[in-house]
């Protein structure tokens, strides 16, 4: 006996897989700010790697910080709206409320950087012009043998590896937090958009 159908069979029917569609990305950090952060990371290792065994290429690194803060300074001015200085100062004038949520359990999450991740980067690019400057001081004749000038390169430099550190686990940690790669975030400058940002979520941007 042949099967008796009420109706048309559909010549095509989708199969429900149940996979939910890629979040749309936004760019948020630039070229030149990714350029800046990845070169700083380089030039921190070189640096770290080489007093007192490859001095010129020790100071090859220091000058590269100068040079490349001098420019992330300009590109402050000029940059994204995520780049730009004002927007930075925002995040710092937003730090307390921020700790205050996080203190509670809360995470709130931002396009870019968010405000502690603002701070530790302010910080980080003022010690670094503190080392660089301190160690160039150290090979002119005027500053050459002088103790708080060589103190003050050392245990500003120290200050600086023990902040990288915490800055990287702090990347980690948020990475975790809201599901989303901040490394891998900072190499392609694109990040989750707000709109599929739960409201809450862990950001170190």
């Amino acid at each position: 006996m042949s099967e008796q159908h009420d109706g048309p069979r559909p010549a095509h029917q989708p199969a429900v897989t149940g996979a939910t569609p890629a979040p749309p990305m936004v760019e948020v950090w630039d070229l030149p700010v990714r350029l800046c952060h990845w070169a700083l990371v380089m030039l921190i290792a070189i640096a770290w790697w080489t007093p007192n065994t490859q001095d010129t290429l020790h100071r090859v690194a220091g000058y590269g910080v100068l040079i490349v803060i001098a420019f992330r300074t300009l590109w402050g001015f000029l940059g994204n709206p995520h780049a730009r200085f004002g927007q930075r100062a925002r995040l710092l004038r937003a730090l307390p409320g921020y700790l205050v949520a996080l203190a509670r359990g809360r995470h709130p999450r931002t396009p870019g950087l968010n405000p502690a991740g603002a701070a530790m980067t302010t910080l980080l690019l003022a010690l670094l012009v503190v080392s660089a400057a301190s160690g160039w001081m150290q090979v002119t004749l005027r500053f050459f043998g002088v103790a708080w000038v060589q103190d003050t390169h050392t245990y500003v430099s120290h200050a600086i590896l023990i902040l990288v550190g915490i800055h990287a686990l702090g990347a980690v940690v948020a990475s975790l937090a809201q599901g989303e790669n901040l490394v891998w975030a900072m190499i392609t400058g694109r990040k989750r958009s707000a709109a599929d940002r739960p409201e809450a979520g862990g950001g170190a941007g």
